[in-house]
């Protein structure tokens, strides 16, 4: 689900992350992330269903297969953010 264009008060686009506070551009985790945490996941996420990042620009940036940020998706709608627990996976499927 695509939410609408929202600016803050620096002309910046935003969305709600997945905590409920305003996500930017860069409030994103830094390209180089290598510990990829629930909030991170799920923060990335936000941004791409925002439109604050494409598809290919998430993947590109962080070095994912669209593949790996399908299953990130798919584990939100289906478990919500406990689903991208890395040591839970077994739990979920």
């Amino acid at each position: 689900m695509l939410q609408e264009h929202r600016l803050n008060s620096r002309g910046e686009k935003y969305v709600i992350g997945p905590t409920g506070a305003p996500l930017t551009v860069t409030d994103l985790p830094p390209p180089n992330t290598q510990r990829w945490v629930i909030r991170r996941k799920a923060e990335v996420v936000a941004a791409v269903r925002g439109g604050l990042l494409s598809l290919e620009d998430a993947c590109a940036r962080y070095r994912l297969t669209n593949d790996e940020f399908l299953a990130w998706q798919a584990a939100i709608d289906r478990w919500g953010m406990p689903g991208l627990r890395t040591t839970r996976i077994q739990q979920y499927r």
